[in-house]
């Protein structure tokens, strides 16, 4: 396989992805963004944990969740949970029109 050819495999499944998160968004109620992965949820908990009340890292429960992943064969996932360090962007989504 050529580097052509790689590039435009890589382009073809961006933008199958990018079709695939604009059909399922308003399925969700909020996007996670960490310093990983950009995920679409239903329902998300964070847990600041750490020593004597301090907080060194965090974990957030994901459920009912979408992943954006190109590399990944099934994006939907019932149960996750990311652990970092780093910063975690959480946006509730605007309910859709009916």
């Amino acid at each position: 396989m050529s580097a052509e050819d790689l590039e435009r495999f890589e382009t073809e499944v961006e933008l199958a992805l990018y079709q695939e998160y604009k059909a399922v968004l308003s399925l969700f109620k909020y996007v996670v963004e960490t310093e990983r992965r950009f995920y679409l949820a239903n329902h998300v908990e964070v847990e600041p944990r750490g020593p004597q009340g301090g907080v060194d890292y965090m974990v957030i429960k994901l459920r009912d969740a979408w992943v954006w992943d190109m590399y990944r064969p099934v994006r939907f996932i019932s149960e996750a949970q990311v652990i970092t360090h780093r910063d975690v962007n959480i946006e509730v989504l605007p309910e859709a029109e009916v």
